[in-house]
């Protein structure tokens, strides 16, 4: 069992070092996206129905519903969203296995091109165009097309967990901080815990997509204390 249990380790481990960035971008969009939209939709729904009864069970039950909502809400998303990109990338590969069987010279010349548009010249380009051709047909044109790699395909899977998964978790926050605090601390309680978990998904998809920092977190900040008030003067009117 002990050795069982090594080498589905070992297989894991071997297969995630061997995941493409855009396989591993995937998940990572997936969470962040997921997190943001469990804090907000859950933060909303607590304090609209807080605007209209000070009753906490029904607070705590209306937030607690939203958030598994929310949940398999984004993870069935994500699921069916990434099964079609994932289904399209499989209908490419099987697309330009034909076409390489039968307009092998039209998919050498798109090969050529595309390092010709890079500054390589029109002989290296064909001679290059032909080498790869003749050992990698496929994952050549592939990569050229369409920065496929090939095997690799966006996992829906993957994807579903990670936005269920982070939805949950981020959701939690603002209502743990609500049925922790004090009563009389409460909303503030769950307005710091909004703000923080929004920081943090600004700062995290700031940093991976090397854009400025000060900025996504500021937005998020923003994003996050509008829905708060725009949900609670919805619950005022009721």
């Amino acid at each position: 069992m002990k050795d069982f249990l090594n080498n589905w380790r070992n297989q894991r481990q071997e297969k995630q070092s061997k995941q493409t960035m855009e396989e591993r971008l995937n998940a990572i969009r997936a969470g962040i996206l997921g997190s943001n939209d469990g804090i907000l939709t859950v933060v909303g729904v607590v304090f609209s129905v807080a605007a209209a009864t000070t009753n906490r069970l029904v607070i705590v039950i209306a937030g607690l519903s939203d958030l598994l909502a929310c949940a398999l809400s984004m993870g069935s998303g994500e699921f069916a969203a990434v099964s079609s990109q994932s289904d399209s990338e499989r209908v490419a590969v099987g697309r330009e296995q034909a076409a390489l069987d039968k307009e092998f010279g039209e998919q050498v010349e798109t090969v050529q091109g595309y390092y010709e548009d890079r500054g390589v010249s029109a002989e290296t380009a064909k001679a290059i165009a032909g080498e790869l051709l003749t050992s990698k047909p496929l994952e050549t044109v592939l990569t050229v097309k369409y920065d496929m790699t090939l095997g690799h395909y966006v996992s829906p899977i993957q994807a579903s967990f990670a936005s269920t998964f982070s939805a949950a978790l981020g959701g939690a926050l603002p209502l743990l901080a609500l049925l922790l605090a004090p009563i009389r601390y409460q909303y503030s309680a769950a307005i710091l815990a909004t703000v923080v978990a929004v920081s943090l998904t600004g700062l995290i998809s700031a940093i991976l997509s090397q854009g400025m920092v000060k900025r996504a977190v500021w937005r998020n900040i923003w994003i996050g204390l509008l829905t708060i008030l725009i949900h609670f003067t919805i619950g005022k009117l009721f």
